[in-house]
């Protein structure tokens, strides 16, 4: 090891041990402190490689520390911070230990500097987050937790399939750009891809998210899909495939989102729609493309956090989160309809807000190289923003149909941490220098023109029109106490299907194999018992005999014995110690 810190990753991984042994304000300390001491260590590093290990004659990097990891460091340990401090009330030891080790796996990917380092944290990754789905304890986030990791795991098995072919390629285990060139480069692809919910993979997100509980569901939204992010700008830029995906991303989900009723399912297609803005940065592949597509997660992972907040918030205090349930709560809880509202303008773009400095470097990059249906679809894709996030999200839940519920403010530390979240979220989009500063690449690009004011302003208004056209004129989708079909169907119900069918087929097949070699075995066995039982016997009995022994009674014992072995029926006793006897004997001989 190079360095004398201890890495971040076990900062928080062995720093989740000693939480069931706390209690109290202690307890309380010592979480928000972990991230504290993680950003102060992150801050304190050089880039270049740290925290190298020797293992089996492969050079472990726990610390490969330059532009890229860094940023994605930072803001996923400010997440920490504002998760922990979020779930700060809760009493349940068990998503405070998923949360810090999902934390920490999740640093230790963005970290690591060769695939085996990365497929180990990849899958605590996997695991811890699904304690969080499953921290609901009801039959319904026990299905989906099932669902979740079963998902994740035949992920993991692409890319663990990938990395071994590419060892076996390259004879190293250090990763940096790939490429889509061989079968290990898909397979790795796939595994990531997978990660970062990309269409069609991408139907366990919203069913896995919103079944976690008011506080847990803020770290799922913030580190599985951004780590699968970075991992695809690391490994893949350039990837004309990610144009595609990317562009299916950013459009499918918007009608998902106007169709669902439970708000939380609303933000997870919104969570896929903003993935996808990442991914076409990422297929387009140049530096300010790759620049926005980095800016872009930084902001998504807080005003992200911060919706999901106020959506929990409101889940807390009135046990509700469907549409059709809840509205008029603007007046019970102003404090926490106003950072929804912040965390609205962020996620749609408007001026002085994050998402409007990170998100249209993309769509400026996207012009910039003359993809215009990209391009268009981008443009198309902002609109709806605005109508499902923007919009739906804080006027169902504060606003719209009053449903008398009169919920108080949630807890302090809940209103703490989405106060700073708010507070990120409007100083990134007016002070963006220090977060342009932090990209991989230098930044040549003002975000405040008036080319992308006002254009981005027409959509802003635009899709707030229509919104409001729609509502007024009752052509609006209506929102229903149903479940829409996703992709998953066809993996649920074909999967099923194929799955009858091959157990049945491959269980037939094994039997008759089964059967086969057990007769096969049988027949052999008794073929070389029968030899070397009739043989040794043969040998023990004539040199009984020879003894002399005079003994009538001995003799008529000898007599019989002679003939059992010679028609092979013996005692089993005499039989195990006769053949124990001709093992240890060709021992000794083939010895």
């Amino acid at each position: 090891m190079t360095n004398n810190m201890l890495p971040p990753v076990l900062v928080f991984i062995l720093g989740a041990v000693l939480i069931p042994f706390l209690k109290g304000k202690v307890k309380a300390g010592y979480m928000l402190a972990l991230p504290v001491v993680v950003f102060i260590t992150l801050l304190n590093l050089s880039l270049g490689n740290t925290w190298i290990f020797e293992f089996w004659g492969y050079e472990l990097i726990m610390g490969r520390i330059d532009k890229l990891s860094l940023i994605f460091a930072y803001v996923f340990t400010i997440m920490a911070f504002l998760g922990i401090l979020f779930a700060l009330h809760v009493k349940d030891n068990l998503q405070h230990v998923s949360g810090l080790v999902y934390a920490g796996s999740t640093l230790g990917v963005v970290l690591a500097g060769d695939f085996l380092s990365l497929y180990i944290f990849w899958e605590i990754m996997a695991v811890s987050s699904t304690f969080l789905i499953i921290a609901s304890r009801t039959k319904e986030s026990r299905e989906a937790g099932f669902r979740y990791i079963l998902v994740h795991l035949i992920g993991g098995l692409f890319l663990l399939a990938g990395i071994v072919l590419y060892i076996q390629k390259t004879n190293t285990i250090a990763f940096d750009y790939i490429g889509l060139g061989g079968i290990e480069s898909y397979l790795i692809f796939i595994g990531i891809a997978l990660n970062a919910a990309a269409v069609p993979l991408h139907a366990w997100l919203p069913d896995a998210y919103p079944m976690g509980t008011p506080t847990s569901t803020v770290f799922l939204s913030a580190f599985t899909t951004k780590s699968a992010v970075y991992l695809l700008i690391r490994t893949f830029p350039g990837a004309d495939i990610l144009l595609v995906i990317g562009a299916l991303m950013v459009s499918l989900p918007i009608f998902y989102a106007v169709l669902e009723n439970d708000i939380r399912r609303v933000l997870s297609y919104s969570l896929m729609n903003q993935v996808g803005f990442m991914l076409v940065g990422i297929g387009i592949g140049t530096e300010l493309a790759l620049n926005g597509a980095v800016a872009h997660a930084f902001c998504h992972i807080i005003y992200k956090a911060l919706l999901f907040m106020a959506a929990g918030s409101v889940l807390q205090m009135t046990g509700k989160i469907k549409c059709t349930e809840i509205g008029g709560l603007y007046k019970t809880m102003p404090l926490t309809c106003l950072f929804c509202m912040i965390g609205a303008a962020s996620i749609s773009a408007f001026p002085l807000f994050s998402g409007f400095v990170s998100k249209s470097m993309i769509i400026s990059a996207s012009g910039k190289e003359q993809i215009f249906i990209i391009w268009l679809v981008l443009q198309f894709a902002s609109t709806g923003v605005v109508d499902h996030a923007g919009i739906k999200v804080p006027f169902f839940t504060f606003f719209g149909h009053d449903s008398g519920i009169r919920a108080k403010e949630p807890p302090l530390n809940m209103l703490l941490a989405m106060g700073i979240a708010a507070f990120l979220c409007i100083g990134l989009g007016v002070f963006y220098k220090p977060l342009y500063n932090l990209l991989p690449f230098a930044v040549h690009y003002e975000p405040y023109t008036g080319a992308h004011v006002i254009g981005q302003l027409q959509l802003l208004m635009f899709g707030a029109l229509a919104f409001t056209l729609l509502i007024l004129s009752g052509y609006y989708v209506p929102e229903v106490r149903s479940k829409n079909i996703d992709a998953d169907w066809t993996y649920r119900k074909f999967g099923s299907m194929a799955y009858k069918i091959l157990d049945n087929g491959l269980n037939l097949l094994n039997r008759v194999s089964e059967g086969f070699l057990i007769e096969f075995v049988k027949g052999v066995t008794s073929c070389f018992k029968n030899a070397a039982t009739g043989i040794s016997l043969f040998v023990f009995v004539n040199f009984w005999l020879l003894i002399g022994y005079r003994d009538k009674r001995l003799e008529i014992k000898k007599q019989q014995l002679y003939n059992d072995v010679l028609h092979g029926i013996l005692p089993i006793g005499i039989s195990a110690g006769v053949a124990v006897s001709f093992i240890f004997l060709m021992y000794v001989w083939v010895k």
